[in-house]
């Protein structure tokens, strides 16, 4: 992740610094500069490797004081989500009901069925699934409407593999969203994190 900072006083910002806590996650920042001259902005690159399935968005911690002025701490979420670290995987249709049954213990599986917040458009729900990460499998699923996805989440400790089925019922204006993955915490975080999309 690259990270900008501005200053848009006339100011300095002294003894910058800032730091990433999060318990999942290795992050290794680059080093900043200590003084922010009025006006100007400086970069910092965040190296984020995931250690295991994690929920809660690291937080960015930046400190610093103005000229003459008190000491300021502000906290930012970053935009680091689990699906961050899937990888796409595509398979056959044959591979998907495989692996799919072979996923079927009722602590594999998450299901939501929610109503659409946003106009359901085939085009913009493909960009949506695969912005989240997941690869597209076309023609998998006997009800063409429906979206099936596939992908891997990487992370230090394990690979977890995860498939997806969306439908979507234009008439009643809902969704079903089944995930399935061979960790439940995994399921949950996904199903939670996919759901709030549409």
């Amino acid at each position: 992740i690259y990270v900008f900072y501005g200053n848009k006083t006339t100011s300095q910002f002294l003894g910058f610094s800032t730091a990433v806590s999060s318990s999942d996650l290795n992050v290794h920042a680059k080093a900043v500069e200590p003084v922010i001259e009025g006006g100007a902005q400086l970069q910092q690159i965040l190296n984020i490797e995931c250690v295991t399935e994690f929920c809660d968005v690291p937080m960015l911690h930046i400190q610093f004081s103005r000229y003459g002025g008190t000491l300021q701490n502000i906290e930012v979420k970053l935009p680091v989500m689990l699906n961050k670290f899937f990888q796409p995987t595509e398979m056959t249709s044959q591979d998907f009901f495989q692996r799919w049954k072979q996923l079927g213990a009722p602590q594999q599986e998450v299901q939501k069925i929610f109503k659409a917040q946003h106009p359901m458009d085939t085009e913009a729900a493909k960009a949506k699934l695969l912005g989240f990460g997941v690869a597209l499998l076309e023609g998998v699923d006997p009800n063409p409407a429906n979206f099936v996805g596939a992908g891997i989440i990487h992370s230090k400790n394990t690979q977890v593999g995860c498939l997806l089925r969306l439908e979507p019922n234009t008439h009643a204006q809902m969704y079903r969203l089944t995930l399935r993955t061979s960790r439940d915490s995994v399921s949950q975080r996904l199903c939670e994190l996919l759901s709030e999309q549409f």
